[in-house]
């Protein structure tokens, strides 16, 4: 398993927009992609579940890859967050 930190740096946080996004990109991988936010542990390949996180700017979230292409899912995300969620 690979995990890193990071900081929600979107004004309006991860809304439907960013959340579909994260989810779509995520769903391409075979590893299990977990998001740990607000002492919660959720299905980063679940539209319904990011969104009901209520991921807002400056919230604390931590990525967790666990699979074959682990390396692959947190670098893709590494870039979707480097990249502001494309917003």
């Amino acid at each position: 398993m690979v995990s890193k930190k990071y900081t929600i740096k979107n004004e309006q946080g991860l809304h439907m927009r960013p959340a579909g996004l994260v989810t779509k990109e995520m769903m391409k991988f075979n590893s299990d992609v977990s998001l740990a936010v607000n002492g919660a542990t959720i299905n980063a390949k679940s539209i319904m579940n990011v969104m009901a996180a209520c991921i807002k700017c400056g919230t604390e979230i931590e990525v967790q890859c666990n699979g074959a292409d682990e390396e692959a899912a947190l670098a893709k995300f590494d870039e979707l967050y480097n990249n502001g969620f494309g917003e």
